[in-house]
């Protein structure tokens, strides 16, 4: 046979323990907790009001000095950038006045080249024209000479062919009325 379980006699409850739970949470433990966060506070307001007060004070004083100096010194720059574009806009207006009196002259004494040039060429026809004119004058009157020899050469022929008679030369120009 097989033994039973041992039981305990009592039924009861048994004995009282502590309740479980998250110490902050207790109730028992405040006072204590209220004395260890007031001296943790003041040792840490302590620690950061002597030792990284100041040095935070210093590093935003450097920060805002460093801020400062180089506002000022953009603001420099931003002058001299202003004063140099004022400057070049001065010597690109002076070089565009040089360049438009040189383009001016120039245009004037290519003008006056081209002035010349057609006079001179001008004269040149002129004087070709009134040569040319000279020769075919000269020319004509030499085809009128030849074409009055002709005419009377050929009323000499005519006549001695027609009648049998000589003409002379000068009864034959004098017949043609020139």
């Amino acid at each position: 046979m097989a033994e039973a379980p041992a039981t305990s006699e009592t039924t009861g409850v048994p004995a009282k323990h502590e309740a479980a739970g998250f110490p902050p949470f207790k109730t028992e433990t405040f006072p204590s907790q209220l004395f260890w966060l007031a001296i943790t506070f003041g040792f840490l307001f302590t620690v950061l009001w002597r030792a990284a007060g100041p040095k935070i004070n210093a590093a935003i004083t450097n920060r805002r000095s460093t801020i400062n100096g180089a506002i000022a010194e953009a603001g420099k720059a931003k002058a001299d950038a202003e004063a140099a574009q004022a400057g070049y806009e001065a010597a690109l207006a002076g070089a565009r006045a040089r360049g438009n009196a040189l383009a001016e002259q120039t245009r004037q004494t290519l003008n006056a080249e081209i002035a010349k040039a057609k006079a001179d060429a001008d004269t040149r026809a002129a004087q070709a024209m009134a040569a040319a004119e000279a020769r075919i004058a000269g020319t004509r009157e030499s085809a009128k000479a030849h074409v009055k020899t002709a005419a009377r050469d050929a009323a000499i022929a005519i006549v001695e062919r027609l009648t049998g008679d000589k003409v002379s030369a000068e009864d034959a120009t004098a017949a043609l009325g020139n």
